[in-house]
């Protein structure tokens, strides 16, 4: 079934940042698909429209990237699919605070899980796929392993594990695979409602004023995508957050 187009899979892609990205790369002639965890609509609603655009072009597939089973059938069906995959970005991350002397052992599951292990075995499970093609990994960090976030202790250790793995995956799948992060910053409000004061306080933070948007993430995979002599790097795209020393917000 295999064709010239490249297919990329973006893991957590149905809406926000992910379905951005997968909209970006569909403009850009590939084949997408579009990883879910448990939204089937704006999944299903997602790759619609995609086929809408270019038919046959995108499909949706399910898995909680907790599980090792559900990890492998990904990697398998994905691959199945168009016989390829070329691009894997690992986007899908839960994300919420853990105040310390509250944390469960299942925020530890959810966090590290969906953060860590989940990229480490489906990038694993791909791998040869990806190999096959020159491929690329890209694994979506965050800003804040290098200036925590107050009360998520887990979600910074499971990010900094992922740009750890991030660089020990660069030289792993080296030359035929190249393995590089974003580390986003304030790129869209939290689902959670806040006061005008509090994103007041946070764009304070910002040297160039303002949120981010999705595309300028997916524009950074594009360039991570295309830059064929960069591997094991972690690329701000934070308006220049990161180089405050506070981290307050």
């Amino acid at each position: 079934m295999g064709t010239a187009a490249p297919v990329a899979l973006i893991t957590g892609a149905p809406k926000r940042i992910g379905a951005t990205i997968a909209t970006q790369l569909h403009l850009q002639g590939y084949r997408v698909i579009v990883h879910y965890g448990s939204s089937a609509d704006e999944a299903q609603a997602l790759v619609d429209k995609l086929n809408s655009q270019r038919p046959s072009s995108a499909q949706c597939l399910q898995a909680n990237l907790c599980e090792p089973e559900d990890i492998e059938a990904l990697a398998k069906n994905a691959a199945d699919i168009w016989g390829r995959v070329d691009v894997l970005v690992n986007n899908a991350s839960s994300f919420y605070p853990t105040p310390f002397g509250e944390i469960k052992e299942s925020d530890w599951l959810s966090l590290v899980g969906s953060n860590v292990k989940g990229p480490l075995f489906l990038t694993q499970a791909l791998a040869p796929e990806l190999a096959k093609t020159k491929g690329v990994v890209i694994n979506m960090v965050d800003m804040h392993i290098d200036r925590p976030l107050p009360q998520h202790s887990v979600y910074i250790l499971a990010k900094s594990g992922l740009a750890s793995l991030t660089r020990s995956l660069a030289t792993e799948l080296a030359p035929n695979v190249r393995v590089n992060g974003i580390g986003p910053g304030a790129i869209l409000w939290p689902e959670r409602a806040m006061e005008t004061a509090e994103k007041q306080k946070l764009i304070d933070t910002i040297p160039l004023g303002s949120l981010g948007s999705p595309q300028d993430i997916a524009n950074a995979v594009l360039f991570l995508i295309d830059a064929s002599y960069i591997t094991g790097q972690i690329l701000y795209v934070d308006g220049g957050r990161s180089l405050y020393t506070s981290a307050s917000v």
